[in-house]
């Protein structure tokens, strides 16, 4: 059985669910980011702390974001970690990147294509089961 939870007890609550809170909410109806372009490969880590009263305080997803994010974590593994659907996460990640709070790092991009003779034999293979 769960703990009670310290404080009053509030209709947006739900003991069984959790939050009840929709995801646009939690973006303010945007669906894409305001900074950057978040792939689910980039690795995305939390900057130096900010000084106290330069930006707004963030919402508690901003701060589980940059709680997370001390050591590099993947976009996907951050939406897996709270449990928030990727382009929620997506939209948080453009407003910490656009307040400088995190910095994203993005792996190379590979240009190499593969041989036209492997792509064949794979065909082939395939077409053999």
């Amino acid at each position: 059985m769960r703990a009670e939870v310290p404080g009053p007890h509030h209709d947006w609550l739900d003991d069984e669910a959790g939050p009840v809170v929709r995801p646009y909410t939690m973006t303010g109806g945007r669906v894409q980011p305001a900074a950057g372009r978040f792939d689910l490969v980039a690795f995305v880590v939390a900057g130096p702390p900010q000084a106290e009263g330069t930006h707004p305080p963030p919402q508690p997803e901003h701060r589980a974001i940059i709680a997370l994010a001390q050591r590099p974590i993947s976009v996907a593994d951050l939406a897996a970690d709270l449990n928030l659907p990727l382009g929620v996460v997506r939209v948080l990640l453009g407003d910490l990147l656009g307040a400088g709070q995190i910095a994203m790092y993005e792996p190379p991009a590979t240009r190499q294509f593969p041989d036209d003779d492997i792509l064949k034999a794979v065909v082939n293979g395939l077409r053999a089961l």
